[in-house]
């Protein structure tokens, strides 16, 4: 006869494995913001304006014009689906294929990987500007070891944290911004460098369309919000606010920095400097001490990139348990601290993996393997989102009208279209602007494929998410 299992079966996780709402919508937004903003424009504003000119502020509008629809097919899921899963969940509810939602889930973890990567190197470049102590590498380990700690402790501590550093790091664009300001006051700038175009391009479009690319780096991080859906309160209402609302918000003050730095320090200057942002403050339009300000600068980057790598190390075993949950891979994924709630085993996880990129990367270049580490990890990256966007808007139109309430934020048609041109645009032109790319891409995937591999040959497959409920219609039954 058949008997009912009392105990969780291979691969199933007790109804007690819930994560815990605590984040409010005010939480969230500082939360959108703080990664929308990212250290990108500390790190790569010189790159765009040596692509474009002068009028690289239009590479950034553009660039947050394109993620902003994208991020309204995230609002709009993530009220039908508030799971920590985000992205892959999204794909997985509209085409209903395993495989698919596996190459998502990897494709965005690798993306992470990749960024989280990135950011740690070049943390430790800044902060070797500061202090001179051991290697970059060993300076960015550490630095990975800190905040997979601080994940650990909770992720209600590690949203105030991100919140309490999002202030430190707006604060420095404050700064750029209010020297623009002195300067238009008491100078006579040159408004015409806001519509010049100092590029190798045949087409001013092709050069914006170059300076989106490499700007898109410092606007991803908004699909973040996504995988903390679960844990936030009230997700109908706080989600679409903080996420439309943060990227607007983040997209004004990418704009007005880039205007200010094209004014006072131009394009040509910009394009030639490791910290372009600095060559303002160097500009010495206000007559700070230099030296206080060349300091106050590096701390603040340092800043900045701690709180977006701390994002990303926030989201990374998160998407592991939501798709743990839905057997894509292994359940072990799926565990919870018994005191502090945190899913640790997708964060050790996901560290080793940083911190093996990390290693194998700084071999590479060691060896004369090709670009910068953190310019070949930020290209990663923008490849690996800007191929889940589509996704992502394509499943919003496929799910439209389905699973909808009074409470389910809608997003307008016409703009999610615009944004699924804008994303497929810029996707081609990074793949042929450096193919290369696609090796380090399929690298990353390749560590997904073995965990798809472990839930495929050893996991209970085909387990309804109602099961880890307790839904007794659903649990697994075996004869006596």
């Amino acid at each position: 006869m058949a008997v009912v299992e009392t105990s969780p079966g291979r691969g199933e996780h007790p109804p007690a494995a819930e994560l815990t709402r605590s984040i409010t919508g005010r939480l969230l937004f500082f939360y959108v913001l703080g990664d929308v903003l990212g250290s990108g424009i500390y790190v790569l504003i010189g790159s765009v304006a040596g692509e474009v000119g002068g009028a690289f502020w239009i590479a950034f509008a553009a660039g947050v014009s394109v993620a902003a629809m994208t991020g309204l097919a995230y609002a709009e899921l993530a009220t039908k689906y508030p799971k920590a899963a985000g992205a892959a969940l999204y794909v997985n509810k509209a085409f209903g294929n395993r495989a698919l939602a596996f190459l998502v889930t990897v494709s965005f973890l690798s993306a992470s990987f990749a960024a989280a990567g990135s950011l740690s190197i070049g943390f430790a470049r800044y902060f070797l500007e500061l202090w001179d102590v051991p290697p970059a590498l060993l300076v960015a380990l550490v630095f990975l070891a800190a905040l997979t700690l601080i994940n650990f402790i909770g992720i209600t501590e590690s949203v105030v944290i991100n919140m309490l550093m999002t202030f430190v790091e707006i604060s420095g664009l404050v700064i750029v911004i209010a020297i623009g300001v002195w300067y238009i006051a008491t100078e006579s700038p040159d408004f015409s460098r806001l519509v010049e175009f100092e590029t190798s391009a045949a087409n001013p479009i092709f050069a914006i369309v170059a300076g989106v690319a490499l700007a898109f780096f410092a606007m991803t991080g908004f699909e973040n919000v996504a995988n903390v859906a679960e844990e936030t309160i009230d997700p109908q209402r706080a989600f679409p606010r903080a996420l439309i609302g943060g990227m607007v918000a983040a997209g004004v003050i990418y704009v007005l920095v880039a205007m200010v730095a094209s004014l006072v320090v131009g394009s040509t200057d910009l394009a030639a400097s490791d910290a372009a942002l600095l060559e303002v403050v160097k500009a010495d339009v206000i007559g700070l001490p230099l030296g206080f300000m060349t300091t106050l600068f590096a701390v603040i980057a340092c800043i900045a990139i701690t709180n977006t790598t701390l994002v990303a190390v926030v989201t990374q075993p998160r998407i592991l348990y939501g798709m743990a949950r839905e057997d894509v891979v292994p359940g072990v994924f799926a565990k919870l601290h018994p005191t502090r709630r945190s899913p640790w085993v997708g964060l050790i996880f996901s560290s080793l993996v940083i911190a093996t990129l990390l290693v194998i990367g700084t071999l590479v270049v060691k060896a004369g393997g090709g670009i910068d580490l953190i310019a070949r990890l930020a290209t990663v990256t923008v490849v690996l989102l800007l191929f889940i966007y589509v996704l992502v808007i394509a499943a919003a139109f496929k799910l439209g009208g389905r699973d909808e309430s009074e409470q389910t934020f809608r997003a307008p048609r016409a703009l999610l279209g615009i944004g699924l041109v804008g994303n497929l645009v810029l996707l081609v032109y990074v793949v042929v602007d450096d193919p290369t790319s696609l090796i380090w891409c399929a690298g990353l995937i390749a560590v997904g494929g073995v965990l798809f591999a472990l839930e495929y040959l050893f996991g209970r497959r085909n387990r309804p998410l109602s099961a880890e409920r307790g839904d007794p219609s659903t649990t697994s039954t075996k004869e006596a």
